[in-house]
C-alpha cells in the first residue's frame, strides 16, 4: 500500500473533497520538507459532514451489534495492510522515530479487538432474573460525535476514540491535527475498504477556526485529547448544556519518585524513558524527578545526566537514535523558553536543553535542578526534567501531589511498604512501580484527576463514554382474569 487515492483534503459522506476553507501545510520537523498541502474544511463543509453523519446514525445506530463489529475487525486488517505507509505519515509529519511509529499503528490495530472486548464487558447488554420477570440492562449510542485529533498520537489517540465509538453505534466527525494531518487520510482509506458505510466516520482538516466550527454544529459529543488549555475553552463553551457528552483528556505534570533502596543504573533507565521517550511529546512522561536529599540522591542526578547527555538524537528514519525532533521549530523555541523562565527564577541547568538548530525541531535533553526556584505548575511538552529533593517519604509524595495535574505519577523502589504508602496518597490515575510513568496499557483505564480531565478516562473506559445505560424492568406477560 502506498496510501489513499484520493483527490480530495477531506472525507465526507464517503467521498474525497477538496477543502474549500484556508489553505495551510506541514513540513517535517526534521528536514524542513513539506509532507502535506491542502485546505482546511470551510465553515459549510464542516456543518454538511455533521449532517451526513446526523443521517448515517439513523441507520449505523440500530445495525446489530455483530455486523458493527465485523466491520471494526475488517478494519483492523486494512490498518494492518497499510502499516508502512501509516508509520511513514506520523513520522514525517511529527518527527516521530520510524521504529516508534511503527509500533503506534501496531497499537492501532490492537485497539480493535481491545475495544471489543471493552465494549462488551462494559457497555453491552446484560439480563438478570427476577420474580416478576427479569431485568434488561442494554446501552445506547449517543449520536455524532466530535473526535479531535492530537499531534503526538495522531493515528492511536483518535483511533482510541472512533474504533470504541462506532463500536456502540455512534457517528463520528474527525478533525486531524492540523500538525499532524497525514495519516488521517489512511485511517478513511481503511475505514472504507473495511465496508463502513459513508457518513459513518467524516474527516476535516484545518486548525482552529475548523474546531470552532465543529464544536459549535449539531453534536451529541465530543471527544479529545490535548492541552489543559484547549481542554478548558471546551468546557466553558458547553457550560449548561449537559446532553452533550465531553471526554476530555488534558495531560499533566507527572512526577517520578526514585527512593532507596534501588539501584541507581536501573532507576536511571526508568527515568530516561519516562522523561525523553518520544522527545518528552507525551502526556505521560515525567516532568518532574523527586530524590531523597544527600548522596543517594546525588548519584541519580550525575547518571541520568551522563546518560542524557549521550542520548543520540536523528530524524526519524535514523534507526540509532533515542530522540527524534519536537514537532516543529516554534515548538522547540517554546521549550528553550520554558527552561529559560525557570532558570530566570532561580533553577540550576545541570543539562541544558538546546535547541540544535532555529529551523528544524531538534533539541537536547535537558536536566534542570529546581533546589531554588519557584516551580511552575505547567505541562511542558519536551524533552526537559525538574529535579527536586526532599527529607524523607512523607516530602516527597507531598511534592509530588504538588500540582494541579493528576495523569501519571511513579515510584522506583524495592521496598514494597514504601510502595503501599506512596500508592495510597499519590493523587495520580497511572501510578507505576519501577517501571517507567510511560508504561500504560490499552487494557486499562487511562486518565486522572485535577486538570487531567474530567473523570472519563479513555483506553478500556472509553466504552463508558460512547453510549448510555438504559435499565429496564421486564415484567411475565399480564394475565387475563375473563
Amino acid at each position: 500500500m502506498t496510501g489513499p487515492l484520493n483527490s480530495g483534503d477531506c472525507f465526507i459522506d464517503g467521498q474525497w473533497v477538496t477543502g474549500e476553507g484556508a489553505p495551510f501545510q506541514k513540513t517535517c520537523p526534521a528536514s524542513g520538507e513539506v509532507v502535506w498541502t491542502g485546505r482546511a474544511a470551510s465553515t459549510a463543509q464542516v456543518g454538511h459532514a455533521v449532517k451526513v453523519a446526523r443521517a448515517a446514525f439513523d441507520t449505523w445506530g440500530r445495525t446489530d451489534q455483530p455486523v458493527r463489529r465485523a466491520v471494526l475487525e475488517r478494519y483492523a486488517a486494512e490498518l494492518l495492510r497499510r502499516k508502512d505507509p501509516m508509520a511513514l505519515a506520523i513520522s514525517r509529519d511529527m518527527g516521530k522515530l520510524l521504529k516508534e511509529a511503527s509500533i503506534e499503528v501496531d497499537t492501532m490495530v490492537a485497539k480493535i479487538s481491545i475495544s471489543i472486548k471493552a465494549q462488551s464487558e462494559r457497555a453491552g447488554e446484560h439480563s438478570l432474573p427476577t420474580e416478576f420477570g427479569h431485568l434488561d440492562l442494554s446501552h445506547r449510542p449517543h449520536g455524532v460525535m466530535a473526535v479531535f485529533g492530537p499531534y503526538n498520537f495522531p493515528g492511536h489517540l483518535p483511533n482510541g476514540h472512533i474504533v470504541p465509538a462506532l463500536l456502540a453505534g455512534n457517528t463520528c466527525v474527525f478533525k486531524a491535527s492540523e500538525l499532524a494531518p497525514s495519516v488521517a487520510p489512511l485511517m478513511m482509506d481503511a475505514f472504507e475498504a473495511a465496508g463502513l458505510p459513508p457518513g459513518c466516520v467524516n474527516l476535516i482538516q484545518g486548525g482552529r477556526e475548523t474546531g470552532g466550527n465543529l464544536i459549535a454544529a449539531d453534536i451529541n459529543g465530543l471527544l479529545f485529547t490535548g492541552s489543559e488549555h484547549t481542554s478548558r475553552m471546551f468546557h466553558r463553551f458547553f457550560a449548561g448544556r449537559p446532553e452533550v457528552i465531553l471526554a476530555l483528556e488534558m495531560g499533566g505534570n507527572n512526577p517520578l519518585i526514585i527512593w532507596e533502596p534501588t539501584d541507581v543504573e536501573a532507576a536511571t533507565e526508568i527515568a530516561i524513558q519516562s522523561a525523553y521517550l518520544t522527545t518528552g511529546q507525551r502526556c505521560s512522561c515525567a516532568r518532574r524527578l523527586i530524590l531523597p536529599k544527600g548522596r543517594f540522591g546525588d548519584l541519580v542526578v550525575e547518571s541520568i545526566a551522563e546518560r542524557a547527555r549521550h542520548l543520540a538524537i536523528g530524524p526519524w528514519n535514523d534507526d540509532a537514535a533515542f530522540m527524534g525532533p519536537l514537532v516543529s521549530a516554534h515548538a522547540a523555541a517554546q521549550a528553550v523558553a520554558f527552561q529559560s523562565k525557570l532558570i530566570a527564577d532561580g533553577a540550576r541547568a545541570v543539562l541544558p536543553l538546546e535547541q540544535k538548530d532555529k529551523n528544524h525541531g531538534f533539541v537536547s535533553a535537558g536536566l534542570i535542578d529546581m533546589s531554588d526556584a519557584a516551580p511552575m505548575d505547567e505541562e511542558m511538552f519536551g524533552p526537559l526534567l525538574q529535579v527536586y529533593r526532599a527529607g524523607d517519604i512523607d516530602q516527597a509524595i507531598a511534592l509530588a501531589n504538588a500540582t494541579r495535574f493528576g495523569l501519571a505519577g511513579g515510584l522506583v523502589c524495592d521496598d514494597l511498604p514504601t510502595w503501599e504508602r506512596v500508592k495510597g496518597r499519590l493523587r495520580a490515575g497511572i501510578l507505576n512501580l519501577n517501571r517507567p510513568t510511560v508504561g500504560a496499557s490499552g487494557q486499562m483505564p487511562f486518565g486522572g484527576p485535577g486538570a487531567s480531565g474530567n473523570f472519563r478516562p479513555g483506553a478500556y473506559y472509553a466504552a463508558d463514554y460512547c453510549a448510555w445505560p438504559q435499565a429496564s424492568q421486564v415484567g411475565d406477560p399480564v394475565q387475563s382474569f375473563e
